[in-house]
């Protein structure tokens, strides 16, 4: 949608066009009964609009004072042109502006990956709200966070490699198969690979000859794209005896971990600082790492 905009929009001014973009969703959609879709937190909340062709409301959304995200609704003729993703970064930034240490929400299952693509980590037990199951998912915005259980490390994996601009780093002894074999995580990296100009994956592994017995789907994507993804084998004994691993691209994202056979570990969004930290040292290592041309000639 060329001439997509989001802005923030006072309740009192526009309460007519958030109701009409959330009743249109919600209401007559989702069969939300009315009383439940209004209530009486809306004129305490920031709320913002995004205005697509002819000046008409197609998305919107809203964050509480304690930093609830919610209400996040586009229309029917506006969606998979990332119009929800544009309401989700307006409101994350408000949040940001606001000095909130956190932001969290309560996800429709079917949007849980779309939230985990914004760096959003799944938290509790799923649960029912309005007749519809629900994921509470959480943003951390001043820091580091954990990363604990398979479904967040799932999520943040997706998260890195969905925010990325042109270079990702993946260090994984054994290309971690609970993370690479997720469709999601797949999608993800394929999405990186091929939608855009001189990107550049870089992967560092430990044991060339084991993943070439195992297999993985990041070979075939080698294979295909072998200007784009490039595997080195790590060559230094104190590279070798590295028990971490780690995966960053170069928006300010990172996910790591001290102990790679483990998935808990700790990850951050829009952290610069770190993830250069990160970046630099794996940048060490791959100049001292050797190619892995072999994984090429696979016959997968």
């Amino acid at each position: 949608m060329p001439t997509l905009r989001v802005e923030p929009a006072a309740y009192a001014q526009w309460h007519a066009a958030i109701h009409a973009v959330r009743d249109a969703v919600f209401v007559l959609e989702q069969g939300v009964p009315v009383e439940l879709e209004h209530d009486a937190l809306d004129p305490a909340c920031t709320h913002v609009l995004a205005w697509g062709e002819q000046g008409r409301p197609v998305g919107t959304g809203r964050l509480t004072p304690e930093g609830r995200i919610g209400r996040m609704a586009v229309l029917a003729e506006a969606r998979n042109q990332q119009v929800g993703q544009a309401v989700l970064e307006a409101l994350v930034g408000a949040a940001r502006a606001a000095g909130l240490a956190q932001v969290v929400l309560h996800a429709q299952l079917p949007a849980r990956d779309f939230y985990a693509r914004q760096g959003f980590l799944p938290e509790g037990p799923e649960f029912i709200e309005a007749d519809i199951a629900h994921q509470q998912m959480a943003l951390d915005l001043q820091g580091p966070v954990a990363v604990n259980g398979l479904a967040a490390a799932q999520a943040i994996t997706v998260a890195v490699a969905h925010r990325a601009r042109r270079q990702l780093w993946l260090h994984s002894p054994l290309l971690d198969p609970a993370l690479l074999q997720h469709a999601p995580v797949q999608q993800a990296l394929r999405r990186f690979c091929t939608q855009r100009q001189h990107t550049l994956l870089r992967v560092l592994v430990h044991d060339a000859a084991a993943i070439a017995r195992a297999g993985s789907p990041l070979l075939g994507l080698m294979q295909r794209l072998p200007s784009v993804v490039r595997m080195r084998e790590v060559a230094d004994p104190a590279d070798r005896a590295l028990t971490s691993a780690c995966f960053v691209n170069d928006n300010g994202d990172y996910y790591f971990r001290m102990h790679h056979e483990r998935l808990d570990g700790n990850a951050g969004i829009a952290l610069p600082p770190r993830s250069q930290a990160f970046t630099a040292g794996l940048q060490r290592v791959w100049d001292r790492s050797r190619d892995c041309s072999e994984l090429r000639a696979l016959g997968l």
